[in-house]
């Protein structure tokens, strides 16, 4: 097994700070390694990286056509959203459609991160509910497709029908058996593969067509409609926004929690997943930036890469003292 290389350095004036490592991949259509650094087959859990992998049932089952969802719903549920008005006002409609509450979420409730929800629920003297939980939009996904095909209420068990079908399409797509799962934030399985299996998935959905089988017509129409609305995928501020939008809706890219990233890169059919094994989000986005500037489909000089790639560390005082690079090894 091979070990983890330095992807993102920490530099303070002249002096070498912090080194952050990791694993990453990049795949082609047919499920084979362009390039990788560090471990292909390290073990990792995707977390909300994969979202886009669990909405598969959603699209494939009939459940988003026989509610009528939108482009917008389906990023939605492929989203780890901030909770601001854009995101829990679509939420709250969509629950509504299917005759469903706040109550029927099973993910917990979670103070916004957007700052102007957050004040407005203080101001309100109001608790968050879980609409704002930045998984709302994938459970509102595994309550359609509950609701549609008459499962039982408890739609995160494992053993319940809705996840042994997202456990089959995880499989699948990433072509290996999964080790195990664990528990996620937002309390559904959260199934374990290798980087290298991460990123076949992504290929496969940069590959998809909407004139193909079921799976890839779902697989497409996801991608579709994360690059078509990348302020729902996140929200503004956010890596996956504001990077989505300078690639041009050209590519969809997703974070997960402990500095996993993934891309999908439709016209050239590629998928990239990448993991820093110590957790950190600075250095995920600055190596995800790098790895897409090296495909080409990134322009370092944009604001949204330079502000991981080449970040500006400063003091309290706003005096630069140091940098945030990719490692020369991504370079």
């Amino acid at each position: 097994m091979e070990r983890a290389i330095d992807m993102v350095e920490i530099w303070r004036g002249a002096f070498l700070e912090s080194v952050h490592r990791g694993h990453a991949v990049i795949c082609d259509e047919n499920g084979q390694i362009v390039q990788a650094w560090g471990d292909p087959d390290a073990v990792i859990l995707p977390r909300s990286s994969c979202k886009v992998i669990q909405a598969l049932p959603l699209v494939e089952s009939g459940a988003a056509r026989a509610a009528g969802l939108l482009d917008e719903h389906l990023a939605l549920s492929c989203a780890s959203h901030k909770g601001a008005a854009i995101h829990t006002d679509r939420v709250d409609q969509w629950l509504s459609n299917l005759g469903l509450t706040d109550d029927d979420f099973r993910c917990g409730n979670q103070t916004p991160s957007d700052r102007d929800a957050r004040y407005d629920l203080i101001r309100a003297d109001k608790e968050p509910r879980q609409a704002h939980n930045n998984c709302s939009g994938k459970h509102s996904g595994f309550l359609t497709v509950t609701k549609h095909l008459g499962y039982s209420p408890e739609y995160i068990d494992t053993a319940h029908p809705l996840q042994l079908n997202v456990r089959e399409a995880f499989e699948d797509v990433t072509d290996q058996a999964s080790p195990g799962y664990g528990i996620d934030g937002c309390s559904a399985p959260n199934f374990a593969t290798t980087v290298h299996g991460l990123a076949r998935a992504m290929a496969f959905f940069a590959a998809a067509r909407d004139d193909g089988p079921v799976r890839n017509r779902a697989a497409a129409k996801l991608v579709q409609a994360m690059t078509a609305y990348p302020e729902l995928v996140a929200g503004e501020g956010n890596a996956c926004t504001e990077l989505m939008r300078a690639m041009g809706g050209k590519v969809a890219i997703k974070t997960g929690a402990e500095a996993v990233f993934i891309a999908i890169l439709p016209a050239q059919k590629l998928g990239v997943a990448l993991k820093i094994i110590d957790g950190a989000t600075r250095a995920s986005e600055c190596a995800i930036a790098a790895i897409l500037v090296k495909l080409g489909v990134l322009d370092p000089r944009h604001p949204a890469a330079l502000k991981r790639m080449n970040a500006i560390q400063r003091n309290r005082r706003g005096i630069e003292v140091g940098y945030i690079y990719p490692a020369p090894a991504l370079t």
